[in-house]
């Protein structure tokens, strides 16, 4: 392949660089974790101090740095714990995925605080776009998501928020509802009735209710008693 089909992973230990040269499209797709033959991604056998000026690493301070001289290990290591070039598009491709992340958690766990209701995922994009909004790979997605609703609450009212709903499930639905309403929140509070009901509290995050309320009225064939309150 040409100088230009390729890119360096890299990983520091001990104070010393380690590089290697790989094909960018597959040691993308590894570090993703998707199957890929080491033997295929790796553009040569040799390990570098510095692999802009050719300068190898010598056997000692990779077997003291690796514990080991195998190739296919070194090369799993600095894929999996050091870091990868990224060419421009693999690099809008994560900041694409990072963007649906912060802004799905935005519409999950925000609110009016007027309505009570959620806010509608067009609306946070939308909103992301006039506001020129950006994402970093490297922080998580909750944390700007919380950065984000700061910004955002100067144009609109939204604010993050926990939603407590309080379900009665009849006889005929409870037995089997229990385990499944565990899975759509934190069970806060149950209590079987004497005849058979089940009644639950479970806290949930605000903008994820419709999708609560879906999956119980599901569940009980639209005969649960809900009620909901957005708290703080």
């Amino acid at each position: 392949m040409s100088g230009h089909e390729y890119v360096i992973a890299k990983i520091e230990i001990g104070g010393n660089k380690f590089e290697i040269l790989v094909n960018p499209d597959l040691a993308f797709k590894y570090r993703s974790s998707e199957k890929v033959n080491l033997d295929d991604l790796l553009m040569s056998d040799t390990i570098y101090k510095d692999a802009r000026k050719g300068l190898k690493a010598s056997p000692e301070s990779i077997k003291k740095a690796f514990g080991t001289d195998d190739m296919r290990k070194i090369t799993d290591i600095i894929l999996r714990q050091g870091e990868l070039q990224l060419t421009s598009a693999q690099r809008r491709h994560l900041l694409e995925a990072k963007k649906r992340q912060v802004i799905n958690y935005i519409v999950k766990n925000a609110v009016d605080p007027k309505t009570k209701l959620p806010i509608p995922v067009k609306r946070i994009e939308n909103l992301f776009e006039e506001l020129r909004i950006s994402v970093d790979l490297n922080k998580s997605a909750e944390v700007q998501a919380v950065e984000a609703v700061k910004r955002i609450a100067r144009v609109i009212p939204i604010r993050l928020a926990k939603a407590i709903i309080k379900v009665s499930i009849p006889p005929e639905f409870s037995g089997r509802s229990y385990n499944e309403l565990s899975r759509l929140g934190e069970l806060k509070k149950t209590e079987w009735k004497s005849d058979g009901s089940l009644v639950a509290e479970i806290e949930i995050p605000a903008g994820a209710q419709n999708e609560i309320i879906n999956a119980v009225n599901k569940l009980t064939k639209g005969k649960a008693q809900i009620q909901i309150k957005v708290v703080d």
